[in-house]
């Protein structure tokens, strides 16, 4: 399973992936606009099981929550108060966007219990056909 935390900004998102492990695999930061959204779901697709971790800032992930959900996937909450403890127990020193993501990332790995959200079964399955045969058409 791929554990993508995301650090989200008014203008920017820094997405980080991690293995189970929390070995970090791959980094992208992107525009806080539709364009952006739209690299962040094509970036996505290279994982095969994905668990998407966002902070629990809503005003600022409010429309990329609701672009995760469309696309399919599982969207995962992380207090903030969770995040101090992972950043001064990292890997690296300091304080940075791709720091913060994989912060993210390593909470939702560890912590049981997290707020989450994903469209149940039959609306998510009828959301994913539809996608796949736009996709077939495209």
């Amino acid at each position: 399973m791929t554990v993508v935390g995301i650090d989200a900004h008014k203008n920017w998102h820094t997405l980080v992936a991690v293995d189970e492990v929390g070995k970090r695999i791959d980094v992208l930061t992107v525009e806080a606009r539709a364009a952006g959204h739209r690299k962040i779901m094509s970036w996505l697709e290279q994982f095969e099981h994905v668990r998407v971790a966002v902070e629990d800032c809503r005003h600022l992930t409010r429309r990329l929550e609701a672009d995760l959900l469309d696309a399919g996937h599982q969207v995962v909450r992380v207090h903030t108060r969770l995040m101090a403890g992972m950043r001064r127990s990292g890997r690296e020193p300091g304080k940075s966007d791709p720091i913060d993501a994989e912060a993210v990332a390593r909470v939702a790995l560890r912590e049981d219990g997290l707020p989450t959200a994903e469209l149940p079964g039959p609306a998510r399955e009828i959301k994913l056909l539809s996608d796949h045969r736009r996709s077939l058409v495209a």
